[in-house]
């Protein structure tokens, strides 16, 4: 009779080059403040591909231990994470289910809110997403005014939906959203290789579907702009399991 085990798994490329990079950094090796390699030069020195550098930096920032600076390079953090409530890095991703559920909740809150907002806004909504706009194009390089002016814009746009649903839903997500438009911002950006201008692009294309009353293109650009994140993440995170 033979013993059932559980299934092996291969380990991701960009798991090994995470915990590779991590315990460096743990050791001392790579100290707070120290610039890395760029990725041709780590992609190059491990053996991978970029794609699978800049998925292991990605997770990294996203846990604390770097800091990615547009223009400038990738440097260890300032203030490395507590080892106390550090997740180990290969179950990292497990723990990102409830960004997840952010996104699918979002996907289809925010897709409703712009086919609405495109058949009610009025001048006055209208007046304040251009100027959300125009402060998201002013402070694309500052990472933390940027992502408040990219939460703004999306609660402005429920707010032209004239639904007071959708308008308290967006509200009460408020405080999880802030938490998560960083961690997908970063996703999109270092997994991607975007950047803050295709992003405000983005945002531009949902704006003038709304301008121009174009109900089905307004919806269809916004759950194309969240299912663009949900798809990176998909790429970093183990399938969700269903019972």
């Amino acid at each position: 009779m033979t013993s059932s085990f559980p299934s092996a798994k291969p380990q991701k490329g960009s798991d090994i080059v995470l915990e590779q990079l991590k315990k460096r950094i743990e050791s001392g090796e790579y100290s707070p403040g120290y610039r890395l390699p760029s990725v041709v030069d780590l992609a190059s020195g491990f053996n991978v591909g970029r794609s699978t550098i800049r998925e292991a930096l990605s997770a990294l920032k996203a846990m604390g231990w770097l800091d990615i600076r547009h223009g400038e390079g990738t440097f260890v953090s300032d203030v490395l994470p507590s080892a106390e409530v550090q997740p180990e890095s290969a179950g990292f991703f497990h723990s990102k289910e409830s960004f997840q559920e952010i996104l699918e909740i979002r996907k289809y809150i925010e897709s409703g809110c712009a086919s609405l907002a495109s058949m009610r806004r009025t001048a006055e909504d209208l007046e304040q997403l251009q100027m959300t706009l125009n402060l998201m194009q002013e402070v694309l390089e500052d990472e933390k005014a940027s992502e408040a002016a990219d939460v703004q814009f999306h609660q402005l746009i429920a707010r032209a939906s004239h639904n007071s649903l959708f308008i308290q839903m967006m509200d009460s997500l408020t405080k999880r959203m802030q938490e998560s438009m960083g961690d997908s911002r970063r996703l999109w950006f270092f997994s991607e290789l975007a950047s803050g201008q295709q992003l405000l692009e983005e945002h531009t294309g949902i704006f003038e579907a709304i301008r121009d009353h174009d109900e089905t293109l307004a919806s269809a650009r916004m759950m194309q702009h969240l299912v663009k994140v949900e798809s990176v993440l998909g790429k970093m995170m183990p399938p969700r399991e269903t019972r």
